[in-house]
Formats: C-alpha cells, sequence, structure tokens
C-alpha cells in the first residue's frame, strides 16, 4: 500500500472514529446514561423516546460501542469486528432514531445513519494501511512465521 494511501485510510479512522467517540462520550458524560435511557425508552414525559427495547441496556451498548469502537477505529485495531458492530449500532440508530423522519438529515433522518454505516463497513474490510495495530500485528505474524520456516 502506498504511504499516501495509508495516510488517507489513517485520515478517514481519525475523523471517523472522532465522531463516534464523540457520541459515545456524549452518551457517558454529557447526556449521562440515565438521560440516555430516558431518551432510549418513551422520551421524557413519555413523549418523544426511541422506544428502543431495553433502553437501560440498549443505551449502555450504544454508549460503549460508540467509545470504544471510535478508539479502535483510529488505532486501526480488530477493524472488522469494530465495523461491523459500529454499523450495527447504526442500524439501529437509524431504525429506532430516525425511521420515521424520512431520509434527509434537515428533517431528522436517517441519512447520517447511513453513511456513518457504510464508513466505518468500508474501514473495517480495506486494508488498513501502514499506521494501524492491526498492520503491525499481521506483518509481525508474517515475519514470525517465515523465521520459523528459516529455522526449519
Amino acid at each position: 500500500m502506498s504511504k499516501m494511501r495509508s495516510v488517507t485510510s489513517f485520515l478517514l479512522r481519525v475523523t471517523v472514529g472522532a465522531v463516534f467517540i464523540a457520541h459515545g462520550w456524549e452518551k457517558l458524560a454529557i447526556k449521562g446514561i440515565d438521560k440516555t435511557t430516558i431518551l432510549f425508552g418513551d422520551g421524557p414525559g413519555g413523549q418523544h423516546g426511541f422506544h428502543i427495547p431495553f433502553p437501560g441496556v440498549a443505551a449502555h451498548i450504544a454508549a460503549w460501542t460508540e467509545l470504544i469502537g471510535g478508539i479502535a477505529l483510529i488505532l486501526g485495531v480488530l477493524l472488522p469486528f469494530v465495523g461491523v458492530l459500529l454499523a450495527a449500532t447504526m442500524v439501529g440508530a437509524g431504525y429506532y432514531g430516525h425511521h420515521g423522519s424520512g431520509f434527509w438529515i434537515q428533517q431528522n433522518g436517517w441519512e447520517y445513519n447511513l453513511v456513518l454505516a457504510v464508513a466505518v463497513l468500508a474501514v473495517g474490510f480495506a486494508v488498513p494501511g501502514a499506521l494501524s495495530v492491526d498492520h503491525y500485528r499481521r506483518n509481525r505474524g508474517a515475519s514470525a512465521r517465515h523465521s520459523l520456516g528459516d529455522a526449519g
């Protein structure tokens, strides 16, 4: 992989990862998990909630998946697994939080959820680039296998 592709892959991972970190941190520390649980359930005052089953569990899963998944994206570790987890989170967000509002983000639609879901899948299943833990682990494993083959 060329240096420029490694750099652009890293920039995409940092950008998308930072977005997920921000959303996870918002759920955990800014709004707090209690308010996130209310929003995921029936909403404040029983109105405008997402009506997600088991909202307390869903709030924790979404918050920690976004926070840890965002960090993993930036580091470039376990990218296919992290991509699928974050994409699933975005599909859930699009369905429960935005599907009734149509497509366009201006009307609180699911457009942004779709873009993030596809972006994390593309990052997750692309070649990670030299600036990633996955690249380092893959090359280190290949070196170890090569060395063992030479020793035998």
